[in-house]
């Protein structure tokens, strides 16, 4: 099955075995080396002999924050369970700033998930269980928006198609992630301590989304954004984490500039990207 699929389906992004896939010296089939032979590419997750990624430490689609990329062991959970498993899967949702390995989380959610139910199979006659658009921005932001990947599970129905509703509902939230952040009142990048985003007049504001080269590694570990008002600068958000992606959304503010100040970090910092917005939800 595991040949088949790694070999007959063209370019994957991920192959994801729950469990269950350890290799040969665990008793298992050795299903890591089809994987290898033919999606040199691909994200694998997970067994005891690899893990490209992490699991969030749960099935809500968000992680906390601050959640960073890098982690101290070379698998998410199949071994030193009593540390990874402690404080509700703490290490699982965030990480560690200097872990050895880069690992990034994973938030994952049933589409069809909403109002009590869990369901990553389908059902005929649950379309009132899948999440409302609201609630899957909200899992955008504190996942995509907390240096993480949102993964939702869609489930195909007896004709193995997506049903037309979940596909509606989809379509609805990639729109509203398009019209939320397409449009930056300003933007920049840079590098070094200090990343000003002056404005051509007083604006107001209410999001700002900011990231890192990560190709460069996730330097940051201390930052303070600061909006400048008529009453001079005011602090709008202590952080610690940026990694790929941070989004923070805020009471709205009118400000004439915004300033990056980043207290510490592990290198010279390297900004990719640093916008603001003003979003009508």
């Amino acid at each position: 099955m595991v040949e088949e699929l790694v070999s007959r389906y063209g370019d994957l992004a991920i192959v994801w075995f729950d469990g269950g896939a350890h290799g040969p010296e665990q008793g298992g089939p050795d299903v890591l080396s089809i994987f290898e032979k033919h999606q040199s590419n691909c994200i694998f997750y997970h067994n005891m002999q690899c893990a490209d990624i992490r699991w969030g430490g749960s099935e809500s689609g968000t992680v906390p924050y601050p959640c960073w990329g890098t982690y101290p062991f070379p698998y998410s959970h199949s071994t030193n369970q009593a540390e990874i498993y402690k404080n509700n899967f703490q290490l699982l949702k965030e990480g560690v700033p200097d872990g050895k390995y880069y690992m990034p989380a994973m938030s994952d959610a049933p589409l069809r998930g909403y109002n009590g139910r869990h369901e990553w199979f389908w059902e005929p006659g649950d379309e009132a269980h899948i999440y409302p658009l609201e609630k899957l921005m909200n899992m955008y932001y504190k996942s995509v928006g907390h240096n993480s990947s949102l993964i939702l599970g869609l489930t195909p129905n007896a004709d193995g198609l997506i049903p037309e509703s979940d596909v509606k509902r989809l379509k609805e939230f990639g729109d509203e992630v398009t019209q939320r952040f397409s449009n930056p009142i300003a933007t920049t990048s840079g590098t070094g301590e200090k990343i000003n985003l002056k404005l051509p007049k007083k604006q107001k504001v209410n999001q700002i989304v900011i990231m890192e080269d990560i190709s460069k590694g996730e330097r940051v570990r201390k930052f303070i954004l600061e909006g400048k008002t008529k009453k001079g600068w005011q602090t709008i958000f202590e952080g610690s984490c940026i990694g790929h992606k941070f989004i923070h959304r805020f009471d709205e503010m009118a400000v004439s500039a915004v300033r990056l100040n980043i207290l510490e970090s592990k290198g010279e910092p390297q900004i990719l990207n640093f916008s603001i917005f003003n979003v009508k939800n």
